[in-house]
Formats: structure tokens, C-alpha cells, sequence
């Protein structure tokens, strides 16, 4: 599995990871062809060379030519939606956005379907996010961790007047990320750089071995510190990883059962790591049930959301856990009878397990009449017969 570990002791923005993906490999030329598959007009892509404390770094730039709007999160979301980029691109740029989304509309007190972006919404801050998007995707980065954030000081400029820095949807966006206030001496995160953060990453760094290195040049030259974001990409080294999660958790004792299969699927959708419910006696010993929810620290507001939106609790419990797991990946086994995606788990010791995945097995023993342990006999051999896979599958 290859990850990436945003070493922001600079801060961060959307031109500064693009530039330091610029500088891990990925092709400018495949950058432009890739963003041209969106109906924006009236701008270049370019990269040059910077050197910041005798640190090299490209410097990736947007040139706009045309005058700019503002554009609103569902229209930015149907643009995506109707292009021609990849699913995993157009899935992570859209998670990009929801999230500066439901930050925007915390702070002006509106929905998320009203939510109007200005700075955010001109094409040189679309092209930095959906640049971000396509560069992860080419890269092959499958996980992503994150520095504590200097969230400097002082005030910028913005079209809703002079605001404090970190501004308001920085702040927001940030939350359940390690923090370091009033360290720098202007804006170091800007909005863009904090969703990116906040819809991929995990607070880090975590145990792994460094195969590349790059680093993106940002705009200005700070007195106190070289102003690049150093993105380093490398392979974990062991079997087990530290996660840092939360969990999130209530008592409800009055929704129909019905609509509970409903709510664990919008919470695994939206991104939750697991979900299960117990039955517990309440107050008055009436029967009720008892929701848990294991999930990312940046993926808090929206899974809350998600939970009292659509059940009746009152009030969520939150608390950190820290979780060792072991190193996974999935992969498509090809079968006689069909395609089959396994899960394969790897062991401090060097031993793999694999799982196939049930949904694929019981939709081809419906599809070929077959019994449905012959196909997951068939994914679970495959997966042990693949070049490079322990015997002890």
C-alpha cells in the first residue's frame, strides 16, 4: 500500500500539494489533459522551479485570463458529476467540496445545497482541487496522513470584509486535526489546502519507510521559516498500523426498527470505519437500542449529521480510541465463475489472510446457480495461487 505524509511545518494550499505531486511524478502534460475534461475556459497550467532555503521545489501556478464568479457547491457538484474524469477522481474532489461545503455552511448559517463559494468557487481554486484529485489518482497514493497544521495569525482580506486568520472556514475545517495557533506570522492554511486535509487525511505521521520525496513551492518568502509543503511517499513497514480514531455513539428507544438497516448505510457511505447495534434495556426498563460508530476524526460532523438527521436521539457521545490494525488492500480475483474482490490482511509474522467479499460471491452464485461456497472457495484459492502471496493464505 502506498501512502503519503503531508509534512506541513509551512502550512498548506491546493497550489503547494499539486507542486509537490508535480514533483513526485506526475506529469504536467497528463494534469492539463485530464483538467480539460471540465467545461472550464479562460486559463494555463504551468510549473517552474523555486528555491526556498536552499530547498528545491516547483512551484505550480493557475493563470486566469477571463474575469471570475462565484459558482455554488451543487453546480460545481453537476459539473463533476457530468464530466468524463474518473470515478475516483470525480469521488475525491466531490469529498474535497462537501467538506468546505458543510464548513461554509456552518459559519453562514445555511444549508449545504445553498452554499455559494467565492474565492473557492473561481476555476484556478477548481482546477487546484480537482489537480489535487487527479494527481493522487496517478500516484497511486491509497492513504494519507498529516502534520500538526501552523495555523498562523494576523487578518486577510476576503469578500465578507477583513477576517482573522485562521479564517472561519479553515478553522472549521480543521477540527479533530492537530493544531498549532498563532505559529507563523501570517495565513499559512488556506481554505482549499484545509478541506484537502480534512476529507483524505489521518493525523501522523505514521510507521513506514520513505521511497520519494517532493516538495511544492508556495507564493510568498517567509522570514521565519522556507515556504514549501514536503510530501513524502513510502510503504508502512510493518503489518500493524496506529490508527487515531473517534467514536461516536448514543441510546435511541424510539425509532422504528425499520429504518435502522437505512442509517447504517448512509453512515458507511459517508465514510464511517464500522457500525454496529446492540439491544439495552433503558430508563423505565424499556428496550431500545445502542448505535456505535467507529470513524476518522475529520469525518465527525458529517456522520453526526447523518445521525440526527435521520434517527431521533437528542445527543452523541464522542471519545478517541487508538486502533492497531493490520495492513490491508483489496484486489480482483478473476474466478471461472466471475469477478471476485478479496480483502487481504497482512500479519506482523509475514502470513496473509484473505476474505472474498460476500456480495460478489452470493451475486455469481445467483447468477450461475451454484452453491455459494463453491465461489468463495474458487476467490480464496485464486487469491493464494497470485504470484508473491504466502502459502499460509
Amino acid at each position: 500500500m502506498k501512502i503519503a505524509y503531508f509534512d506541513a511545518f509551512s502550512g498548506i494550499s491546493g497550489d503547494m500539494v499539486i507542486g509537490a505531486l508535480l514533483d513526485l511524478g506526475l506529469s504536467l502534460d497528463l494534469l492539463k489533459a485530464e483538467c480539460s475534461k471540465l467545461p472550464l475556459t479562460g486559463y494555463t497550467l504551468h510549473q517552474s522551479e523555486r528555491v526556498h532555503s536552499g530547498i528545491h521545489a516547483i512551484k505550480f501556478d493557475v493563470s486566469i485570463n477571463t474575469q471570475q464568479h462565484e459558482r455554488s457547491f451543487r453546480s460545481i457538484a453537476d459539473m463533476l458529476e457530468a464530466s468524463p474524469l474518473s470515478r475516483a477522481v470525480k469521488t475525491t474532489a466531490l469529498r474535497i467540496f462537501t467538506r468546505l461545503a458543510e464548513a461554509e455552511a456552518r459559519v453562514h448559517n445555511t444549508s449545504v445545497a445553498d452554499v455559494h463559494f467565492h474565492e473557492v468557487g473561481a476555476v484556478d481554486s477548481i482546477l487546484d482541487i480537482v489537480g489535487a484529485a487527479i494527481g493522487f489518482e496517478a500516484l497511486e497514493i491509497q492513504a494519507m496522513y498529516a502534520s500538526p497544521l501552523p495555523m498562523g495569525s494576523g487578518f486577510v482580506s476576503s469578500r465578507h470584509g477583513t477576517l482573522p486568520v485562521p479564517g472561519p472556514a479553515t478553522t472549521e475545517l480543521v477540527k479533530g486535526m492537530p493544531v498549532r495557533f498563532e505559529d507563523g506570522q501570517s495565513e499559512l492554511v488556506t481554505p482549499t489546502g484545509a478541506a484537502i486535509l480534512a476529507a483524505l487525511a489521518q493525523p501522523g505521521p505514521p510507521l513506514f519507510s520513505i521511497t520519494q520525496v517532493g516538495y511544492g513551492a508556495g507564493a510568498r518568502t517567509l522570514a521565519d521559516r522556507p515556504n514549501v509543503l514536503r510530501v513524502c511517499l513510502g510503504h508502512p513497514v510493518s503489518g500493524v498500523q496506529h490508527e487515531q480514531l473517534l467514536v461516536l455513539e448514543t441510546n435511541i428507544d424510539d425509532l422504528n426498527p425499520e429504518w435502522y438497516e437505512y442509517v447504517m448505510e448512509q453512515l458507511f457511505a459517508a465514510g464511517a470505519r464500522d457500525v454496529f447495534l446492540s439491544p439495552v434495556q433503558m430508563k423505565k426498563n424499556r428496550p431500545g437500542i445502542f448505535l456505535w460508530v467507529l470513524c476518522a476524526p475529520q469525518d465527525q460532523g458529517q456522520l453526526s449529521d447523518i445521525i440526527f438527521n435521520e434517527t431521533s436521539t437528542l445527543g452523541i457521545r464522542s471519545y478517541p480510541v487508538d486502533r492497531l490494525a493490520l495492513r490491508r488492500e483489496q484486489k480482483a480475483v478473476q474466478t471461472k465463475y466471475g469477478l471476485v474482490r478479496v480483502k487481504v490482511a497482512y500479519q506482523p509474522n509475514g502470513q496473509v489472510n484473505c476474505a472474498p467479499e460476500y456480495d460478489d460471491c452470493k451475486r455469481l452464485a445467483q447468477e450461475k446457480n451454484i452453491a455459494l461456497k463453491l465461489v468463495y472457495e474458487a476467490a480464496l484459492q485464486g487469491a493464494k495461487s497470485e504470484p508473491g502471496q504466502d502459502e499460509s493464505l
